[in-house]
């Protein structure tokens, strides 16, 4: 049976919960944000789906009932209490001050208000805290930075952190549905010697890795590589932070690696480090290389935990540890974290 939200918030209503909107529901983000409401049972009164007049009439599935996507207007947010964007940054721009007039509190998944210092920037198991704080929007962090740091924060809270130094290993998907595409579709024709052909990245992504991944600065550096360093500052409280990281698109579906060297003001110890993640929630130690375990993209598709593995004392820092961690950033990275910013509330 078809319902609109309406129908759907008169059923729901008398069951208490909150009345939530999902803009850009039928992208990969909004469509995983629908499956974790559903898997974490988030008390949601009645679901709106939001998305572009070209998406709208799709029907999705929630809790066993088929939901019509409404097309995204001003006008969408009247008697809404959380709304979850994920669908751009000029969207969010545009469309979240509405949300916010009609009452509603904004979780937004783009980069359009993580550097605003009024917006609180979150991840909950790092400063929970910080989300009380806000006027209307609370904002999701980059994906690279989200699973990076649920293994660096742990870590800081044992030493102190002073800088990072990595490189990242980002899955097609964090481009897009479209991204998914185009590497099946270049995959299918080498393996059949059809020409390649390409509209998403700037070259061919199969059996390729593009040091790539989002547009250039004047320095050199990508505004992807700078968000390390300029979100990590906001969400750890540590405004000194630097971070020096090179990102990479590899042929990969679904979940980012990153290997990350970080410094530290005081003595590492293995045993340490080990006991701090261990103690920490969202990350895994998954790191007996003696029997190749190690964090692997393939593994941590559809997992909330991100992973860390090859742990160990930087050969050529002080006070340094080097490692490698994974996670999934359609999850942690995006649709789970806003999810978790929605609980807070």
């Amino acid at each position: 049976m078809t319902k609109t939200a309406a129908e759907t918030h008169h059923h729901q209503a008398n069951q208490g919960g909150k009345r939530l909107a999902i803009v850009g529901a039928t992208g990969a983000v909004g469509i995983e944000m629908i499956k974790v409401l559903e898997r974490r049972n988030f008390p949601v009164a009645s679901l709106r789906l939001l998305a572009s007049p070209r998406s709208a009439g799709k029907k999705l599935s929630f809790r066993g009932q088929e939901i019509i996507v409404e097309p995204l207007t001003a006008g969408s947010f009247e008697g809404i209490d959380i709304a979850l964007f994920s669908a751009g940054g000029g969207i969010s721009k545009e469309f979240a001050p509405h949300a916010v007039k009609a009452g509603a509190v904004v979780v937004d998944n783009s980069s359009a208000f993580r550097m605003d210092p009024k917006v609180p920037l979150v991840v909950p198991e790092i400063n929970a805290a910080d989300a009380a704080n806000h006027s209307g929007i609370l904002a999701n962090p980059n994906c690279t930075t989200a699973i990076t740091l649920m293994a660096v924060h742990p870590l800081h809270q044992a030493f102190g952190l002073k800088r990072i130094i990595a490189s990242s290993y980002q899955a097609v998907s964090g481009t897009g549905a479209m991204a998914i595409e185009e590497l099946r579709q270049q995959v299918e024709a080498i393996a059949t010697g059809k020409p390649v052909t390409r509209e998403v990245y700037p070259h061919q992504i199969a059996f390729n890795v593009l040091p790539h991944v989002d547009s250039f600065l004047e320095d050199g550096y990508t505004r992807e590589e700078m968000k390390m360093q300029n979100e990590g500052r906001r969400i750890m409280n540590l405004p000194e932070l630097t971070a020096s990281v090179t990102c990479v698109r590899v042929p990969v579906y679904r979940a980012h690696s990153v290997a990350v060297t970080a410094e530290f003001e005081r003595p590492v110890s293995l045993e340490k480090a080990r006991e701090a993640i261990a103690a920490a929630p969202g990350i895994k130690i998954h790191d007996d290389p003696a029997n190749a375990v190690y964090p692997m993209p393939i593994e941590c598709s559809g997992e909330d935990d991100c992973r860390v593995g090859r742990l160990r004392l930087d050969c050529a820092l002080p006070n340094a540890l080097t490692f490698w961690v994974s996670g999934d950033q359609l999850l942690k990275g995006a649709a789970l974290n806003a999810v978790q910013i929605a609980e807070l509330l």
